[in-house]
């Protein structure tokens, strides 16, 4: 049997070490493989969803490029590039569709001169092609709600169970903001609903779309298109050509009720001052 002698214990030692592979060995071999994990799985993704990258690859249309020449003129240093938004500047509008574009920039709302508590309308600043090209762009860039082409009334514009339909509606829908007779009102912080009465079938149409400043959204699951048409022909037909339901004296817009309880009311007391001036007679 052999000693162990000190040269041996060495000689063991140094080959262990030999043998091991170091710490900062280890740690670097560990770092490469997460690296190449990291790689593989960002090949995969890519290879399995493209439609993540297909957004600098869109073609746009002849009226897209144009409307894409003129947001980055106007619109770019509040929307930002491609319409992604710009922190306290402008909101995205990436999914507000083609109609909200079209209710903002067609009642010149938009461009806004600063920011208030609501933008007001006030002279457009492009005209009507301008601002279906802008519209365009801002469709084809991130898709949203549409305004359907068309006449939106013309079917409807003689038809008396459409216009009582649509009356009907206004009345449950749209009465506690801009009032019964479509002129607007007051509402809190500053803002307000505005008026119908110079309003246009797209407008109104775009407006319950999009909800825009506080009026909310009406999709078509809450209300049709066909009962979006019903309350526009409503508003162009009754409210916009001042044809008051309740007759002669227009007392609220709220129909014949107002004006039958006045009538009523002022009957009655001059019936009571009658008997009384016939009794005091006697």
């Amino acid at each position: 049997m052999t000693s162990d002698t000190p040269a041996r214990r060495r000689d063991r030692v140094f080959s262990r070490r030999r043998g091991a592979p170091s710490r900062a060995r280890r740690r670097i071999g560990a770092a490469v493989r997460m690296l190449a994990a990291l790689a593989l799985a960002g090949g995969v993704y890519t290879a399995f969803a493209p439609g993540a990258f297909a957004e600098d690859n869109t073609q746009l249309s002849t009226a897209a490029q144009q409307g894409k020449e003129l947001f980055d003129q106007s619109c770019i240093t509040c929307h930002g590039r491609d319409g992604q938004g710009v922190t306290d500047r402008g909101p995205s509008l990436i999914g507000v569709g083609s109609a909200s574009v079209e209710f903002q920039v067609g009642t010149g709302r938009m461009p806004m001169t600063r920011q208030e508590a609501q933008a007001e309308q006030k002279k457009p600043q492009f005209t009507p092609d301008e601002t279906k090209q802008l519209a365009q762009y801002i469709q084809e860039i991130g898709g949203g709600p549409e305004i359907p082409a068309g006449d939106l009334t013309d079917d409807l514009k003689t038809n008396p169970e459409a216009l009582a339909r649509g009356g009907e509606l206004f009345r449950v829908n749209c009465t506690s903001c801009h009032s019964f007779t479509g002129a607007g009102g007051a509402l809190s912080s500053g803002k307000f609903a505005p008026s119908l009465h110079d309003a246009t079938a797209e407008q109104i149409y775009a407006a319950m779309l999009t909800g825009p400043q506080n009026m909310p959204v009406f999709g078509d699951n809450q209300i049709s298109p066909d009962e979006k048409r019903e309350i526009i022909t409503y508003i162009t037909q009754q409210l916009q050509e001042n044809k008051d339901p309740g007759g002669v004296f227009n007392l609220g817009g709220y129909g014949p009720a107002t004006e039958g309880m006045a009538i009523f009311l002022v009957g009655i007391t001059i019936l009571v001052f009658t008997s009384l001036w016939i009794a005091g007679k006697s």
